[in-house]
């Protein structure tokens, strides 16, 4: 096994349940956020999910950690759901993961990712 595999295979197992894209759905509508960390190329590509925070990986941590000075104004505090969503899932538990260990212990990955919010026939903006 690589390197990088179990570093993954720790992480999952250190967040617990991951979400499926109708729980992902649900925790949005309950007023969770979802927080899409795709590049810009695979958004163009594929569309992006509705009322999804667009934030690059790169930024992240900065963006949603709720005592930061760069914070989005929907990180408001550490109690926040927030499920981050990548492209096929594997990206997104490590930068949940990172959300975790800033304090926000609700965060946790779209198993799948976008694909399978897509595959899942659940909005998608194009």
């Amino acid at each position: 096994m690589s390197a990088i595999d179990e570093l993954l295979a720790r992480a999952r197992r250190e967040l617990g349940p991951r979400v499926t894209p109708q729980e992902a759905a649900a925790a949005q509508e309950a007023g969770g956020l979802l927080v899409d960390i795709r590049y810009a190329q695979l958004r163009e590509r594929d569309g992006t999910i509705p009322g999804a925070l667009i934030v690059e990986r790169n930024e992240l941590e900065w963006r949603l950690d709720p005592t930061g000075a760069h914070r989005a104004p929907e990180a408001t505090h550490h109690d926040l759901p927030v499920v981050i969503v990548c492209n096929e899932g594997y990206a997104s538990t490590l930068a949940a993961l990172s959300l975790r260990q800033l304090g926000l212990h609700r965060a946790t990955d779209l198993t799948g990712g976008f694909q399978a919010w897509r595959t899942a026939g659940l909005p998608v903006l194009t």
